[in-house]
């Protein structure tokens, strides 16, 4: 997917709502330069008021066409439209040489073609915070070629995100409109992963209001706030901090483990290290599987599933079973090594 942003940072955004301000306040001044020069020559010089503004148009733009007004009022008011004309002229110059200048126009049309890029996309996630989660959830994303578009009113992060080939909107994800934008109304998922439990609790509510159907993940940094975020709208909720402690604890109470992954509530699914000594060792796969599921087994490079109940377990084979939690800590005990 082509790094595109889809927003102009905050200041580029303020100086092109400066620019169309200075256009309409232009236009404004030429219209009544123009209107009121023909009223001064309709009535100085006699003549009919649409004669009388192609006149001052003629004058203002230094064309020459017209002849010289016969009276001094009449020079006077030609005097003044040709000034002006010429001062309004080149401030609109150089307006709009700013505008080229300073890049404001690129990143206009930068923004049209990636909202035209993003309205393409269907069945495509939405990443909300581009921390150290987002990143994490967007690598993977990137890894799986699935099509996803990043959300944060950090511009910092967009550079990041642009030199990862990341469709980045600049912009907070709890506003309606940034969520349109990114296509919620087609999208497949909405990931919430801001650094503050807040702002999820926030995004969740906002793209639940806008689309009830649609998948939410969100993260919880607090114990408190996986309710509030369920409340909110969410679907699942993600504790990284809780996982990642859960995980710690079970790698360090069970040395031989080395993955765990929540299937339920009720099963879990390790992968577990068949120990040099462990009770095990030469005993088969159905003489060790109890009450749990054995899905597959690795024995150097070499990946079996759903390995046959006559295999033979032999040290350093990694076993992948599923089961409930006492299903699995029997398993465990069989399969660790036993202290001299």
């Amino acid at each position: 997917m082509q790094a595109e942003r889809m927003r102009p940072s905050a200041v580029t955004h303020r100086q092109l709502m400066i620019f169309a301000r200075r256009i309409g306040i232009l236009l404004t001044l030429v219209i009544a330069l123009l209107l009121l020069g023909a009223l001064g020559l309709c009535l100085s010089e006699k003549v009919g008021f649409w004669y009388a503004f192609r006149w001052a148009l003629d004058s203002a733009a230094t064309v020459g066409g017209f002849h010289q007004p016969h009276t001094l009022f009449g020079q006077i008011v030609q005097v003044g439209l040709v000034v002006l004309g010429v001062g309004t002229l080149f401030y609109a110059l150089a307006t709009v040489a700013e505008l080229f200048v300073a890049g404001h126009l690129a990143d206009l049309l930068q923004l049209r073609r990636t909202q035209k890029m993003i309205d393409s996309l269907s069945d495509h996630h939405i990443v909300c915070g581009f921390g150290r989660v987002g990143r994490q959830v967007a690598r993977d994303l990137q890894a799986a070629n699935a099509d996803f578009v990043v959300i944060d009113a950090n511009a910092e992060n967009g550079q990041l995100a642009q030199s990862l080939g990341i469709t980045f909107i600049e912009g907070d994800a709890a506003d309606d409109t940034v969520l349109l934008e990114a296509g919620i109304e087609r999208a497949r998922s909405i990931i919430v992963c801001a650094d503050s439990d807040a702002n999820n609790v926030f995004i969740t509510l906002t793209a639940r209001e806008l689309r009830g159907d649609v998948a939410i993940v969100a993260r919880a940094a607090l114990e408190d706030t996986e309710k509030k975020l369920k409340r909110a709208g969410a679907d699942r909720v993600i504790s990284p901090y809780k996982a990642s402690g859960i995980e710690m604890a079970r790698l360090a109470l069970h040395r031989q483990l080395s993955g765990v992954v929540d299937v339920d509530a009720q099963y879990r699914m390790e992968e577990i290290e068949v120990g040099e000594s462990c009770e095990a060792l030469g005993k088969t796969v159905g003489d060790i599987r109890g009450g749990s599921i054995i899905v597959g087994l690795r024995h150097g490079e070499d990946f079996r599933p759903q390995p046959a109940g006559d295999t033979t377990l032999q040290g350093g084979d990694v076993i992948v079973a599923i089961g409930t939690a006492p299903a699995l800590e029997r398993l465990e005990s069989l399969l660790e090594n036993q202290r001299r």
